[in-house]
Order: structure tokens, then sequence, then C-alpha cells
């Protein structure tokens, strides 16, 4: 029997069979938190389900053939195709079957921070963001800036942004999916607009990326006696006031010391409920990077997201180069990946990341 060779497929289907149900019922179309959800899971189980269909298809089909090869010569030839066809079938079950980052179709927050640098730590951090604006832009999502602290000649000290995807979209179309791979220093090497003598300096940008979670995600909830609000006007380049209210937020949670600012929504009660979310956001990352070194099985891709201290990528101006240092990608089209064309660096690190699933899968 089919269920027997594959029987975390064949629980699979059932699952997305029971999930189609409910969210064709009136109480789940009725309520959008619960719909959400059970869609980001139908997207989850739907490439394990869709290779496992195909399997089922190709070995009943063979089975089929090799009863009438005897009588037709088709049917024998037919058989003979089939055969062929199945292992490679079989082999993209088991890789569906492979375990994925429980967050990957999540959306991402993103934290940009200028390094040693100076000045030109803070416009190369200001490239960054325009880096990964661009891309979300070409993945057709969405960049809300959340908070943004400028220089005067046009960098960023550091910026905070949400990443969003629209609609429920497969595990691996998810923004973190991607986007985890970003989190690290991304150093720099170039002749900085402040260098008169044209010598090559080398500085650094942080980034640290974290899946978003839910306004509802009943994975982590937060006591609000554990919750230290202040509330500041905000403040543009410089440090001038950009307006007369104080509708900015500062939240800390005494707990873990996790500070969450808020400025650039238009209320105070907008920029509460924003970091509100990024806080939640920080603490579900915190509690399934605990929960997967407690299992001795570290998501790869998610350690070196929330390690701030590892160089990860060099953007080298003068020879036009970029070089991935984890998995050794390196093309010569800069100005094309600070244009948003990063898929092909981002590529490479998933690469490494499936193989390394695979490996552990023997």
């Amino acid at each position: 029997m089919a269920d027997e060779q594959f029987p975390a497929a064949a629980t699979a289907l059932e699952e997305y069979q029971t999930i189609e149900e409910q969210m064709a019922s009136p109480e789940i179309v009725s309520n959008p938190d619960k719909l959400r959800k059970l869609g980001r899971r139908h997207a989850e189980l739907g490439s394990i389900v869709s290779a496992y269909k195909a399997w089922l298809q190709i070995k009943d089909d063979l089975e089929a053939a090799q009863e009438m090869a005897s009588e037709d010569a088709d049917f024998a030839e037919e058989a003979k195709r089939l055969e062929g066809e199945l292992p490679a079938a079989e082999e993209k079950l088991r890789t569906a079957l492979i375990p994925r980052d429980p967050d990957d179709a999540r959306d991402t927050i993103m934290e940009i921070k200028a390094g040693t640098g100076g000045e030109e730590a803070a416009l190369f951090a200001g490239d960054l963001l325009r880096m990964y604006t661009r891309y979300a832009e070409k993945r057709g999502w969405t960049v809300n800036i959340q908070s943004e602290n400028t220089t005067e000649l046009g960098g960023v000290k550091d910026v905070q942004i949400a990443i969003r995807a629209k609609g429920t979209p497969a595990p691996e179309d998810g923004v973190w999916a991607s986007m985890k791979y970003e989190g690290g220093v991304h150093r720099v090497q170039r002749v900085p607009v402040t260098e008169s003598q044209g010598r090559i300096q080398t500085s650094a940008a942080g980034v640290i990326v974290f899946p978003e979670a839910d306004e509802d995600d009943d994975e982590i909830e937060i006591d609000p006696k554990d919750l230290k609000i202040d509330i500041f006007m905000s403040s543009g380049p410089g440090g001038q006031s950009v307006n007369t209210t104080y509708s900015a937020v500062r939240m800390t949670h005494i707990p873990t010391g996790i500070v969450v600012s808020m400025q650039d929504e238009k209320s105070q009660i907008q920029n509460r409920a924003a970091a509100l979310r990024v806080l939640k956001s920080r603490l579900l990352a915190m509690k399934h990077e605990q929960e997967a070194a407690e299992a001795a099985d570290m998501r790869h891709s998610q350690v070196r997201s929330l390690d701030r201290s590892e160089r990860i990528r060099t953007y080298n101006f003068p020879e036009n180069r970029i070089v991935d240092h984890r998995t050794n990608y390196k093309a010569y089209n800069l100005d094309a990946v600070l244009d948003g064309d990063l898929q092909a660096v981002i590529d490479s690190d998933i690469q490494a990341d499936e193989a390394d699933r695979l490996a552990n899968q023997q």
C-alpha cells in the first residue's frame, strides 16, 4: 500500500483535506485570524500533497500498465517509461517531506544598523535599505518603514522595516524563507564620498532579521505588567523634532531586557500597537531559537540570521564584486545586486541549507 511506504505523506494529505473543509465553513470564512492560520498551514502542506499525488498517480499507472503488458506491446512500453519516472517522483516526495523551517511562510522584521566607519557606514546602511526595498519590490512584497534614524548626508544610522508578502504564500515563497539568510555583518570596501585622497576604506553595517508574529499569535503571551512604556516626541535627522506631540513609543520587556522603539506611525496608539507586534516577533524568534538549541537540531539558517556578529558578505566596489562568505558565492555584478538583483546570492544560501537538511535526513 502507498500509505505504508509514505505514512507521513498520507497523514499530510488527510490534514490538507480537513483544512480545506474547515476553510470553506462560514465560521472560518468570517474569522480572518483563523483563516490566515489555516491558510498558512494549507500552503505548507501543499508541496507535500502535490508530490504525493504525483507519485501515487505514476505508481498506480505503472501497476495498471504492468498488468496489461503481456497482452499489449504498447502497455509494455508504457510500463517501461513509468518505471523510469518513478524514482524521480519518489525522490521529489522524499525531499518535500524533509521538515522545513516552520516560520518560512511568515513575514519578516528587519533591522539595519550602521557599524564601524562613521558616515560611510551610515551611507552603506542606506544602500542596503535600498537594495532590500528593491528586491522586495521585484518579489511583489511590500516594505513598511517602522522606525528610521538618518544622517544629514542621507545615510542611515539605524532603520527597522517590515517586509510582507501579499496573500498566503507557499513556505518556499514566504518572506522569511529568503530573508532569514541576511542576518549578520555586511562589509563594504570602497572610496567614501568623504575621502579626498581616494583611499579605499572598509566599513560595515549589521542586519538583524526575525519572523514577524501574528497579532493574535497564541505562541507568545505578554503580561502587561512586564512592560515599561515611555512616550516621547518623534525626531528626524540630527535629532530635530518632527512633530509637537508625544506620539513615539519606547517599549521595554522587563524579563528579557528587549527594547523596541517606534515613531513612524501617525499616532501614539498606532506606534504602541506596532511596537507590541515587533516585541512579540522578537520573543517568538528567541523562543524558537531556544527550542532548536534544546533539541540539538539547530536550524542553520535561523542561527545565522540571529547572529549579530557574523560577517556574512563583502561588497567590493572597486572590483564590482560581491562575496558570500558562508557559501563562497562570488559574482562581479555588485551594481545589479545593489539594485535589487539579489536572488542568485540568496539562492546560494538556500541551496546550502537544503543540502544540510538532506544530509541530516540520511
